[in-house]
């Protein structure tokens, strides 16, 4: 079963159309395992170098700070301590890091649901060539065509160099090329505009035997 969508220019005139995989944008929309694979990519995010010093890593203590006697005044062994001005952290953050393991298949049916629950809601589209608008200004016009909401998600393919140059800087839009889609960038958007080379990329898949960067190299090179 494939599901078919309108492809549109950037007058909005209808081009041709695309069918789009039921496995890709009809499956089961798992919201615990979306969940976790978007949990553990923002985790991932996070540097982790953040420090704070303990009580043995601060300057000064050899002396007690006053008496033990006589003050009125709680008994303090050392200007070190957590309680003191200057002392020590009691419970000092420590880099670590926060990454969490994730299968590639969850990392991909978690992928195929949030695609799925797009497609199920009309909020996928695409786009015959944003390159063919002649500016900047025509150029997000062609994207914004298909939706008024606040955050749209467009992707291009890596040949597509004037459609990066001009949609780069638009504060409302997030650009990535197919091999760099994801859930949590999915779920951020309200609507994914597609070039139709891009979903062409996106529906082939990477070559086999080859990474992402070695296909980009070729794509480059080829252009």
């Amino acid at each position: 079963m494939t599901l078919s969508i309108d492809v549109k220019n950037s007058s909005g005139a209808k081009v041709g159309s695309v069918d789009l995989p039921a496995d890709i944008f009809d499956a089961q929309t798992n919201i615990p395992l979306i969940h976790q694979v978007v949990t553990a990519q923002l985790a991932a995010a996070r540097q982790g170098t953040q420090k704070s010093k303990n009580r043995g890593e601060v300057s000064g203590g050899g002396k007690k700070p006053f008496k033990q006697k006589g003050t009125g005044r709680a008994r303090q062994g050392s200007s070190r301590s957590p309680n003191q001005i200057g002392g020590g952290t009691a419970h000092a953050v420590r880099p670590r890091k926060y990454f969490q393991r994730t299968p590639k298949k969850m990392i991909a049916a978690a992928l195929r649901g949030v695609l799925s629950d797009r497609a199920r809601n009309s909020r996928i589209h695409v786009l015959d060539s944003v390159s063919n608008a002649a500016s900047t200004k025509s150029a997000i016009a062609a994207v914004r065509q298909f939706s008024d909401r606040k955050n749209l998600l467009v992707v291009v393919a890596r040949t597509e160099d004037l459609a990066w140059r001009s949609l780069r800087n638009a504060d409302d839009m997030h650009l990535l090329v197919p091999d760099q889609l994801n859930a949590y960038d999915v779920l951020k958007s309200d609507d994914i505009v597609f070039s139709e080379a891009a979903m062409k990329a996106f529906l082939n898949g990477p070559a086999k035997g080859k990474s992402a960067t070695a296909v980009a190299r070729e794509s480059e090179v080829s252009a």
